[in-house]
């Protein structure tokens, strides 16, 4: 790789999954530059676990292009939930609160097309693909296309990488053309063995994860109801011997995969419920748990209170699929 320092900017960072993943590839050979994130406690998150000498930009629709600094790999996990099946799939169209999230991959472009980097990295939900008859998909890959990129995509699977979660998610490769190679491998599976009891935080667990039995109640009567209207829709406990299913921060995300943990607990709540905590030992999984599922070390720092955590893991990305992803880019460049 020579003596010269591979730059990198972090756009739509979240917690820096993505740019975790790369810096394990790269390692001292990539130096990130710039990184944007307009979620507030994502940002605390961020800074408590990456000691950079430059403060973290909010929106980047705000942040003009030329004051962005030389960068040779983007790293854009652009927002999904334009594209995903569980939203309304409005894809470019799609506003929320004033921001068009949609749109948001064309500030990729926009800062992209100034700065001409080597590679352009995107994750996105598996919906991308099919979004709109694949027209969403076309006009990703046709501007990647018409800025000078060569664009390779795939779909790869979370379980296949070493954590005990079924998480599709699309992920893109964007060569400049002038260093593109003739095919670019994605990686293949690594590790599928992983289940749910590696990644088991020890006991005791704190009572506040243990469900009350009016909330249980509540469950099992929401799921009763969706059954006799022929819908699948409801909570889910999972084996320890299985899989997750996948973790997202809205709706029923922690719901959709509790656990029974009959380990010794207090049963005295630490938190205000209705009801006692129940006595069948149903769970949700923690913070933690949940950063295990997403591949993030022991040593990733929580700075911010629970509900932010499972909503930031939820949003986040698979760090050992991202790594695996940035080895096979390495080396090319």
């Amino acid at each position: 790789m020579g003596e010269k320092k591979l730059k990198s900017i972090d756009l739509f960072a979240g917690i820096g999954g993505i740019r975790l993943g790369f810096d394990n590839a790269f390692g001292d050979d990539l130096k990130a530059v710039f990184v944007s994130e307009w979620d507030e406690n994502a940002q605390k998150t961020y800074r408590a676990n990456f000691d950079d000498k430059f403060d973290i930009n909010g929106d980047i629709t705000k942040i003009h292009e030329d004051d962005i600094p030389e960068f040779d790999i983007c790293l854009a996990g652009f927002p999904c939930q334009a594209f995903s099946l569980a939203g309304q799939r409005k894809g470019f169209k799609d506003d929320y609160k004033g921001q068009s999230r949609g749109t948001l991959f064309f500030d990729v472009a926009r800062i992209c097309s100034k700065h001409k980097p080597k590679v352009i990295f995107c994750e996105n939900v598996k919906g991308l693909f099919h979004h709109d008859r694949g027209r969403t998909f076309e006009i990703i890959e046709g501007t990647l296309k018409e800025m000078g990129y060569k664009v390779f995509s795939t779909i790869l699977n979370s379980k296949d990488f070493g954590v005990p979660q079924n998480r599709e998610r699309v992920y893109i490769v964007a060569f400049r053309e002038d260093i593109a190679p003739e095919n670019f491998e994605f990686p293949k599976k690594t590790d599928d063995t992983k289940r749910i009891k590696d990644i088991i935080d020890d006991a005791p667990i704190s009572p506040k994860y243990y469900l009350s039995d009016t909330y249980m109640n509540t469950l099992i009567n929401h799921r009763k109801r969706h059954e006799e209207k022929g819908h699948g829709f409801g909570y889910e406990i999972r084996d320890r011997n299985d899989i997750a299913g996948t973790i997202v921060c809205g709706g029923m995300g922690r719901e959709r995969n509790l656990l029974v943990d009959h380990r010794p607990h207090s049963m005295v709540p630490v938190t205000k419920i209705k009801g006692e905590i129940n006595k069948d030992d149903i769970r949700k999984m923690t913070p933690r748990e949940w950063a295990r599922l997403q591949g993030f070390p022991d040593s990733f720092e929580f700075v911010v209170a629970d509900t932010q955590l499972y909503k930031q893991f939820g949003n986040s990305v698979t760090v050992p699929v991202i790594e695996a992803i940035a080895r096979e880019i390495k080396k090319v460049i």
